[in-house]
């Protein structure tokens, strides 16, 4: 199978499973919101963030580190990442195991911290699970990722079902996280035996080379979750004047938040297809396959993104309104500000992985430090006063000086520049979008309806002004 081949085919298999996941989570997202409420949801939320800063800072570079190390010729496979796993599964009993017990020291109910407890064996699935999808990245099966995805998100809600039916609260939601990222991760280790034979290797001088390089790309994802999960637990914890209650304000954010969570799986998933095939490039010093593939990839994240961001402002409210309830309904608004954030993620999201690409992460980190200062610096300004709001804000304000930083170093190291031209042919095809949009609202309310015609009206326009060609699709098909 040709590369370019296999590049299409993952693309529309992850797609095609995206959906499924996509549909699937906001069920479960809507079932949850409905039965725990702004503070049950709150709380819920309030546990996820605190654990993703363990989760995280446990990863130490570990799952980009994999694909670099995977992917040189004549590799030993096995030993590679046998040592990537336990020195994963090291790193994660040491910092979640940590989490259960720092949690008594913040101002949480009994239930946040009871539910630390229970959702650490989450992420310590997740941890663990994370080795595996690089080889999975590096192999370009992401199909057999896409099957667990949706097995786990399918074990999610039948767990939530069997929580609500029997009244289990928000320990019972927690339960049914853990067991999804349970059968998430069995599902990758079985796939994963066709691949290679995976087997625990405690070699501590093997583990110091990986983790010299693995270091700068623990201090820049450490810095980047700073910046971006710190708004909610800033939230969390920050005394303010507030009707609702300090929580449920984190349940109505949160809410908003799992949206663009939802969102931003995407252009993750693509780079992480692409990344493979950039770093190669790189090193084999085919710097014109390099530009092609990063402006291709950049003009197809911009592609999905413009339309997004602009098409939330007429629907947000009424999305919010289907996922997470009526009770939510002021999640809306701030749906309307996050996703600038989320079009950031899209638009600079390849240049953050074009960095690892050429070796270069080192030279961001001074980026991800000032920005990571000057976001917490907002944070606490803004909440107290502005709450909610004010973090959205902060948080878009993080993710574009991260996209830009990262376009720099690629810029200084590779001299490339993206060409805009399906940028603006982008943002016309939007402006056609919204006007179709707008005469819809006045004559329907059905979210259905609205969306796919606006998905139409979009592409119909791209195809028209030639930003996406009928060779593009037809290349994007082939078998």
């Amino acid at each position: 199978m040709r590369l370019s081949t296999k590049i299409a085919y993952n693309t529309i298999i992850q797609i095609i499973s995206k959906v499924l996941s996509v549909i699937v989570g906001l069920i479960s997202v809507a079932i949850i919101t409905r039965h725990l409420g702004q503070n049950g949801f709150g709380q819920y939320t309030t546990i996820l963030t605190f654990l993703s800063f363990f989760g995280i800072i446990a990863d130490f570079g570990l799952t980009l580190v994999t694909i670099q190390i995977i992917s040189k010729p004549g590799v030993d496979q096995n030993k590679a990442l046998g040592n990537l796993l336990s020195l994963r599964l090291v790193s994660a009993l040491i910092f979640l195991g940590a989490a259960p017990i720092i949690v008594l020291l913040f101002p949480y109910s009994a239930e946040v911290k009871n539910g630390v407890a229970i959702a650490s064996f989450s992420f310590l699935f997740i941890a663990l699970n994370q080795i595996l999808v690089g080889l999975f990245q590096t192999k370009l099966r992401m199909d057999k990722v896409s099957i667990a995805e949706i097995a786990s998100r399918l074990a999610m809600l039948l767990g939530i079902i069997i929580a609500v039916k029997f009244n289990y609260g928000l320990q019972g939601i927690l339960i049914a996280t853990v067991f999804s990222s349970f059968v998430s991760f069995l599902l990758h280790f079985i796939f994963s035996k066709k691949f290679a034979a995976i087997r625990l290797k405690f070699d501590l001088p093997y583990w110091s080379e990986i983790m010299k390089k693995s270091w700068p790309l623990a201090i820049t994802i450490t810095l980047n979750l700073i910046y971006l999960k710190s708004d909610t637990l800033f939230l969390s914890v920050i005394p303010r004047d507030s009707d609702i209650g300090i929580i449920a304000e984190v349940g109505i954010y949160g809410a908003a938040y799992k949206v663009i969570d939802v969102l931003i799986t995407i252009p993750f998933m693509f780079a992480g297809i692409i990344l493979p095939i950039m770093a190669k490039s790189w090193v084999e010093k085919k710097t014109d396959t390099f530009a092609s593939v990063l402006q291709k990839s950049f003009d197809v994240l911009v592609m999905l993104a413009l339309p997004m961001a602009v098409g939330t402002q007429f629907i947000a409210n009424d999305v919010m309104a289907i996922v997470a309830g009526n009770d939510f309904l002021a999640s809306g608004p701030i749906l309307k500000v996050l996703i600038f954030a989320a079009a950031a993620i899209f638009l600079g999201n390849m240049f953050a992985h074009a960095v690892i690409a050429i070796n270069k992460q080192k030279k961001v980190i001074k980026s991800y430090i000032f920005v990571a200062i000057t976001a917490v610096i907002g944070y606490l300004m803004v909440i107290p006063n502005f709450s909610y709001m004010g973090a959205a804000w902060v948080t878009i304000y993080s993710e574009f000086a991260i996209a830009i930083a990262s376009f720099l170093i690629v810029w200084r190291y590779t001299r490339f520049i993206p060409k805009f031209t399906v940028f603006i042919k982008s943002l016309i095809a939007c402006l056609i979008m919204a006007l179709a949009i707008f005469i819809l609202k006045t004559e329907t309310n059905n979210l259905i309806i609205i969306i796919l015609s606006a998905v139409f009206a979009y592409f119909t326009s791209l195809y028209f002004l030639r930003a996406l060609s009928k060779q593009d699709i037809l290349n994007l098909l082939n078998k």
